[in-house]
């Protein structure tokens, strides 16, 4: 009777958990495997595996894979080490801290619309942005940022957004960290470098790990910077995985192949997941 009791209160709440989760992907299951395109609304025939083929077979597909791997190892690389940094930077003590560490993290509260809109009209634009302006003081040819490089634009956008969370992470860590060892180390007159490889960077494993695996999560399914400001183009230069199943669903008006591609996206999040989890794993063991 005692553990009925837990059990039938967290009924309800467990059940509409389950719903929530499982009603749209049994409904992507089902609109995968059947042709239902928007502009013929009345077919509905059985297509097997079809709209599995016809994804994998999209010749955006292989680009689209390859740019959210050099997308994601991209965006973590720019997160993680400049987070390390600016975090060891910020946990010294030193005038106006506390204002800084605000101004820090305050990117990571900005809406990935808001974001883009950002570096698209007010930092890329090639005729009056901020770095326009930049690149004229010092007498060169402003870079048009989202058709010469859209991916790297996409890059540096998220990366901008995500580098304060990193280093909010890395800052709570050094927190933790024994002053006592950093202080014996400096009597022994060990370097700068010394300290960091032997004493820091073990020190924030546990954190890195934790970063590279939620960032990895989340930077899976980034849409709004590529929507709005390059559409994935030019061609498919920009476009990642997530672009490609919104273009089959609702540029193509192609809702089968548009379910294929999200159940393909999911089982390769998944994967990412499952790999990531075990290396956070071991390293908190």
């Amino acid at each position: 009777m005692s553990r009925f009791v837990p059990r039938a209160l967290m009924a309800p709440a467990v059940a509409v958990l389950v719903v929530w989760m499982l009603v749209p992907l049994l409904m992507t299951i089902y609109f995968s495997l059947i042709n239902y395109n928007l502009l013929q609304p009345g077919e509905h025939s059985f297509a097997a595996w079809d709209n599995y083929l016809y994804f994998v077979t999209d010749p955006d597909f292989f680009p689209a894979v390859w740019q959210t791997l050099v997308f994601l190892s991209t965006v973590i690389l720019f997160t993680v080490v400049p987070g390390i940094l600016l975090g060891l930077l910020v946990n010294e003590p030193f005038p106006g801290r506390s204002i800084v560490r605000v101004l820090l993290i305050s990117p990571f509260f900005v809406m990935p619309t808001v974001n883009a809109l950002l570096w698209k009209h007010m930092m890329m634009n090639p005729v009056y942005g901020v770095l326009a302006s930049v690149w004229k003081f010092f007498g060169l040819t402003p870079v048009d940022w989202l058709t010469d490089v859209p991916l790297l634009s996409i890059i540096i956008m998220v990366s901008w957004q995500w580098l304060p969370f990193a280093c909010l992470i890395f800052m709570t860590a050094l927190q933790s960290l024994d002053r006592e060892q950093i202080e014996a180390a400096r009597m022994d007159r060990a370097s700068g470098v010394q300290r960091f490889y032997y004493l820091i960077l073990p020190h924030l494993a546990r954190p890195i790990a934790v970063v590279i695996m939620i960032e990895m999560i989340f930077l899976l399914s980034v849409f709004a910077e590529i929507s709005i400001t390059t559409s994935g183009g030019p061609g498919n230069e920009s476009t990642n995985l997530t672009y490609l199943v919104y273009k089959q669903a609702l540029v193509n008006f192609d809702v089968g192949v548009g379910s294929a591609g999200a159940l393909f996206a999911v089982i390769l999040a998944n994967i990412v997941s499952v790999f990531l989890i075990r290396v956070v794993g071991k390293n908190l063991d």
